[in-house]
C-alpha cells in the first residue's frame, strides 16, 4: 500500500506562488501515475496535474498549465507541485495521489493540505 504525505501549504496573496511536496512511500508504485488534486469549498473534487513516474511525462489541467509544474526526485521518492500567479480560485485543498488521472482511477490519497490564496 501507498503511503502518500502532502507538505507546504498555506496562506498567499494573489500573484504569489508556494511549492507543495509530496513524500511516497510504501509499496512498488515506480509504474504508476502520481499527480495532485484538490477540493474547494461547495466544489467537487478535481484534477490539477499528474506526472508518469517511468518516462517523467506530465498532464495538466487546463487552468494548471503555464501556471503550475508537477516535478519529482525518484531518488528521494518525492513528487512536487509548483504553483506561480496564484489566483483566488486556486484555494483548495491539495492532495496529492497515486493511480490515476481522473478520481475514479485513483488508489491512493494522502491527507492533503491547504492552500489559501487571499485577493
Amino acid at each position: 500500500q501507498v503511503q502518500l504525505v502532502e507538505s507546504g501549504g498555506g496562506l498567499v496573496q494573489a500573484g504569489g506562488s508556494l511549492r507543495l511536496a509530496c513524500a511516497a512511500s510504501g509499496r512498488t508504485f515506480r509504474r504508476d501515475t502520481m499527480g495532485w488534486f484538490r477540493q474547494a469549498p461547495g466544489k467537487e473534487r478535481e484534477f490539477v496535474a499528474a506526472l508518469w513516474w517511468s518516462g517523467g511525462r506530465t498532464y495538466y489541467a487546463d487552468f494548471a498549465k503555464g501556471r503550475f509544474a508537477i516535478s519529482a526526485d525518484i531518488a528521494k521518492n518525492m513528487v512536487y507541485l509548483q504553483m506561480n500567479s496564484l489566483k483566488p480560485e486556486d484555494t483548495a485543498v491539495y492532495y496529492c495521489t497515486c493511480g490515476g488521472t481522473v478520481v475514479r482511477d485513483v488508489q491512493a490519497w494522502g491527507q492533503g493540505t491547504q492552500v489559501t490564496v487571499s485577493s
